[in-house]
């Protein structure tokens, strides 16, 4: 304790009081008195103590009462108590130990023994005091801890799928893996660097959080991943960590319900949005600022898809087209020339969903 300790006298004899305050003294406490036990339950309510010194035997409210009161109260059972009585019994010695209270002193007053035994028990006090503390550390930092841990989840959940992140918290890392019958599907913002040269930084990036925000739902109400944004472009799959029957048809409801959202956000963008389905690569690199990524000319097919015509548009892989049968609803363009493929077969779907 950083101050003398404080040690409250209760006792109906001013004699005894005045011998316990000068003993007190000469150890160094503080000592405040009560003449009684009601008087003392008053002032543990308004003053904070280290100690009770509680005689037995008083008119008003005797010892024992005022130890059950005591103990009873949540804010100071763990006081320490020493009994004092000229009632020097075995019984009730017995009966306030079997009560709470800490040690027990006959009267009259064996300087040396009162000493004692006050010191021990403070000495114990100390070691409450500081056993609270360190708890009290603890469990501040294992909140802090805690804390920290979800701030971590929820940005690992941020950077890659959810899936991905328990396979990350289980093992430690994710394992590279190839991934058949995956839909691709990428999508960028007509013209959007044009945009960004004609309207203040604020405006652009409130629109563009507002829209992907919108596409990160839709995302996951469509059974998607979201994989990553690059800019102002959204990578997302189907079928990829967590299964889908229909992930091409899947990607294309997603990139209506996105295209929708974006004209209807207060940039009143168009998107283009390429949709492949086939064989991908998929795993975690890096280290510092690591990445849930995926490679591979599915991949590299669905971002070309995003960058044909000049206006906006839904625009499908042969092999795309081909797994949705006769549900397709749409138009063939036939060859296109894609970077890295040559000539290839492409489809615009509708960009407004069937009613």
């Amino acid at each position: 304790m950083s101050r003398p300790a404080r040690v409250l006298i209760v006792d109906d004899d001013p004699n005894n009081r005045d011998v316990l305050e000068q003993e007190l003294e000469l150890i160094g406490c503080t000592a405040v008195s009560a003449a009684g036990g009601r008087a003392a339950l008053e002032l543990l309510n308004r003053q904070e103590v280290d100690l009770i010194l509680l005689d037995v035997m008083m008119p008003d409210l005797n010892g024992y009462a005022v130890l059950r009161e005591i103990k009873g109260n949540p804010a100071l059972r763990h006081l320490s108590t020493i009994m004092i009585s000229a009632c020097d019994d075995l019984d009730s010695i017995v009966r306030c130990i079997e009560m709470g209270a800490d040690d027990y002193l006959p009267k009259p007053f064996e300087p040396l023994l009162l000493r004692a035994r006050v010191g021990s028990c403070l000495e114990r006090k100390r070691w409450r005091d500081q056993e609270t503390l360190y708890r009290d550390q603890i469990e501040m930092q294992l909140s802090e801890i805690e804390h920290q841990r979800r701030r971590a989840d929820q940005l690992l959940h941020i950077i890659m799928p959810a899936s991905a992140v328990e396979e990350l918290k289980a093992a430690g890392r994710i394992s590279p893996r190839r991934h058949d019958g995956v839909a691709v599907l990428f999508g960028d913002i007509v013209g959007f660097t044009a945009y960004c040269e004609s309207h203040p930084p604020e405006i652009v990036i409130t629109n563009l959080d507002r829209l992907v925000t919108e596409c990160e739902d839709l995302i996951e109400a469509n059974g998607l991943e979201k994989i990553k944004t690059i800019g102002d472009g959204i990578v997302a799959t189907a079928n990829l960590l967590q299964g889908h029957r229909e992930p091409v048809e899947a990607c294309i409801g997603c990139a209506q319900a996105m295209t929708a959202a974006a004209r209807r956000n207060p940039a009143h963008w168009d998107m283009r949005i390429g949709i492949h389905v086939g064989t991908v690569v998929a795993g975690m690199v890096g280290r510092s600022k690591f990445s849930f990524d995926l490679w591979g000319d599915t991949v590299n097919v669905a971002a070309r898809l995003s960058g044909i015509g000049e206006g906006g548009g839904i625009y499908l892989s042969d092999d795309a087209r081909g797994s949705l049968g006769n549900s397709f609803r749409g138009q063939a363009l036939g060859p296109v020339y894609l970077k890295g493929k040559g000539e290839v077969l492409a489809f615009r779907c509708e960009d407004r969903p069937r009613d």
